[in-house]
Order: structure tokens, then sequence, then C-alpha cells
């Protein structure tokens, strides 16, 4: 059965824009037991993507949370969060937990998919982060996930940019953790998942669980049947045949840039370089700069930020890492890594301004004016690797041998090693500064 591509054809500014794409990996495919989770987040060129850590924290009963749009109950603790998120939602794109989840989230156009999708709901990249404060094992946060969204629905606009204000969508998650992985894939308030507990996966802009399906909303078969989605003698329920808007291709090769070319170039190359069981943080490093597949985005969209994290197995020694860009464009940036530790700090320089309750999303009617949200290191970044510029050579030289040195220096960083974990990320982010104003002063 061919995979389902699912973008909408008229609407090629939407199309260009929805093209994350999300990978996991895990033993046997992996060295060391380990596993391996990478996104690349795909917004407008000119979004700001910040990284930023929220501590643990408790509630007191009835307390709510403000996430993009809507308030829900907040729950009696939360745990502490590592995310990368567009600077003016409350949501993120993409993140890890203090136990070792990870979460990215991918656009999808579905049957559910309209203008009813613009009312102001949960975001999927509120469901992000939800999950990761929420979910202590990728099983919980598959099920806060689902629960949260057979309550709440999804919806909202989903960029600040005005010139994409009528643009929403439904969302797919990878959901990992140290043991196993779960893809979700939504349409509405429906939504089906699918264990992965060996070899690789990803997903993009695309529905891709067709009838291994390990868990599923209440009556989504009848949903199918009854709407005309899918009828029993048809054959084995497939959720991305019934659930798709578009046809699939059946015939030549899919557009590039497309979700479907994305997802087919994302699982050849995630299969080359697992292939000999040796997949580590350097191989998602490769995928997620990858070009040529259109997997990191240098157009109409642009991965602005990319994650990778490396989930050691229960009992390791060795330190959960989480890697992140905090600028656009992996291949033009650098991976910088975090640990969660006691105390951790990252400081200031990969965080966006707060303007609080004077932020533009939060008064209303919303988004009538913007607002400055570019953080220190983007704009060092920006001054001197501006895109659709030539690369700077020296410069990106320069990066590589800190991104090399740093690899090498966290490869057998315990977990026991409070001290040099809890200021990990921010002297990462200090070295590079120092590497752009020394570029900036020559």
């Amino acid at each position: 059965m061919p995979v389902i591509i699912c973008f909408r054809r008229s609407a090629d500014s939407a199309m260009m824009l929805s093209s994350c794409d999300t990978f996991v990996a895990l033993p046997p495919a992996t060295a060391e037991g380990c596993v391996v989770f990478g996104k690349n987040s795909d917004r407008p060129e000119d979004e700001v993507q910040e990284v930023v850590y929220v501590s643990a924290a408790d509630y007191a009963p009835g307390s709510v949370v403000s996430c993009t749009y809507i308030d829900i109950p907040q729950v009696p603790h939360t745990f502490a969060v590592v995310l990368s998120k567009p600077a003016w939602m409350w949501g993120a794109e993409m993140g890890a937990n203090e136990h070792g989840v990870a979460i990215g989230n991918e656009a999808v156009w579905t049957r559910f998919t309209g203008t009813s999708c613009l009312i102001e709901k949960l975001l999927g990249m509120d469901y992000v982060r939800l999950g990761l404060e929420r979910g202590a094992n990728a099983r919980q946060a598959l099920d806060v996930i689902t629960g949260l969204l057979e309550t709440y629905g999804q919806g909202g606009r989903c960029y600040e940019d005005p010139e994409y204000a009528s643009i929403s969508y439904c969302n797919s998650f990878i959901i990992a953790d140290s043991r196993e992985a779960w893809v979700l894939e939504t349409a509405g308030q429906h939504w089906a998942a699918e264990r992965v507990e060996k070899g690789v996966r990803n997903i993009s802009n695309l529905l891709t669980i067709e009838t291994k399906i390990d868990a599923m909303s209440n009556g989504l078969l009848d949903v199918a049947q009854r709407k005309g989605f899918w009828e029993p003698d048809e054959g084995p329920f497939n959720f991305a045949t019934a659930f798709s808007t578009c046809p699939p291709v059946r015939a030549g090769l899919p557009p590039k840039g497309s979700g479907e070319h994305r997802y087919l170039a994302g699982k050849e190359l995630l299969e080359r370089f697992s292939q000999n069981g040796s997949f580590d943080v350097s191989s998602m490093f490769a995928i997620l700069r990858d070009e040529d597949s259109c997997i990191c985005r240098t157009d109409v969209s642009v991965s602005v930020g990319s994650q990778v994290s490396l989930l050691t197995p229960s009992g390791s020694s060795k330190a959960d890492v989480h890697w992140f860009t905090a600028t656009p464009n992996p291949a033009r940036s650098i991976y910088k890594p975090f640990a969660f530790a006691r105390d951790v700090e990252i400081g200031s320089l990969s965080v966006s301004p707060d303007y609080g309750e004077q932020d533009p999303v939060r008064n209303r009617p919303r988004f009538q004016r913007i607002v400055d949200r570019t953080h220190e290191l983007y704009r060092a970044h920006r001054a001197v690797s501006p895109l659709g510029c030539n690369p700077n050579v020296e410069l990106l030289a320069s990066l590589k041998d800190l991104e090399n040195k740093t690899l090498l220096d966290v490869m057998e960083l315990s977990d026991g090693d409070e001290s040099k974990k809890r200021h990990l990320f921010k002297e990462a982010l200090e070295d590079e500064l120092k590497i752009y104003r020394r570029d900036l002063n020559n």
C-alpha cells in the first residue's frame, strides 16, 4: 500500500511551510543500546525559535495553566523540561523532560482539517509541552496527549506572521523514551498510535500509520464507517487511507520537498546510517543537515531549530544528553548539549524577550502588532550567517571544530556529574557566541 501524501494542493504556501521531519532510532539499529531522537522544526524564515528550560513545579488544587490560546486545569506536579519553541507561543515544537522523554510534532492535513481548525483550542505544539510536563515515560505522555485531545480538540492560528494567518492543521507526533517510541497521528479529536520497539521510524507531513495500530481513540472505526471513509468489506482498517485528504501518488516521484518526498528520503537515510547497528548522535546530525533531501530546509520554509536527543538505557551510568541549535539552518549551526541536573542554569543567550501581558498574542484582538523576539545568539548568528547568502567557510570550520570538541567532551558524561551538567548548555552557548563576535570584529 503506497504511503499517502497529505498536503493541500491549492495552498502552496501551506505545503511549503508545513515541512518538519521527526526521526527515532532504537536498538538494534543504534550504538550501545541507546535511543536517538531527532527533529528539524521548519517554520517561516523570520520566526525566532528559542531554547528554554522550565523547572519542575507543584500546584495547588484548582490551578490552571494558560496555554497558547486557552486555559486548562493544571496537574498537581509538572516535570522539568527543556524546549525548543517558537518564541511567540506557550507550546513547543520539540523538547525533552527530566525522565528522558523526547517529543516532536508534525503538521498533517486530514479529512478533519478545515476552517474549524482556526477555532482557538490547544495547538499541536501545546500538546508537545503538555506531554513532556506530565508524562514520566513515552506511554504516559501518549496517554496525556490523547486524553487532552479527546477533551479539548486541536486548533488555532499556527503562525504569528500575518501572511500565514489562515493556516492551521492537525498533528502527528513521535514520542520516545529509552525503551520504546510511539507514533501518534491525529484527525480532529480522533487518533491512532503505533508502538515502535526496535529499528528506525520517521514521520513527515503525511499520515503514515496504516494497518499496524496499537492504540486508537474510542469509536475510531465507527467514525470512519459512518462518514464513508472505510467499509469492513474493503479489507483491514487503514488509518492513513481512511483519514488522509489526498490520494496516494501512484506513478512517478513525489514532488521534491513534499511530505512524501521527505518521508521516503528520511526513511532511506535512517536505514543507511543504521545498517551496521552503529547509529548515533552524529548520524542524526548528518540526517538533519541533509539539504539534498530537503530535510534541512532553506527556502520558504526554513529549519529554524533542530534537536537531537540521546536517551541512554536503564541502568546506564551515562547521562541523557539533548542537543539544540537555537539558530536557523542546522547545516550552518552547531548543536549544543543540555543535560538535566539539580539547579541547572542555561543563561539568557537562547531566550527571547518576555512581553508578559503586553504580548500581542495575549492581548485581544490578537496579533495586532509585531514585536522583536530575537535572542542574543539568534542576532549574532544572523549577523555572520544570514539566510540566502553563501556560507563563510572559515566560520563554519571553526563552528564544526567546536561542535566536535564538545561532542567528544560529553560522550562519556556521567549521570552523576552534577557540576558539569549544570552549566553544560550555558557554556556551549557562550563558546559559540565568542566565535561569532570574533568573526564580526575581523
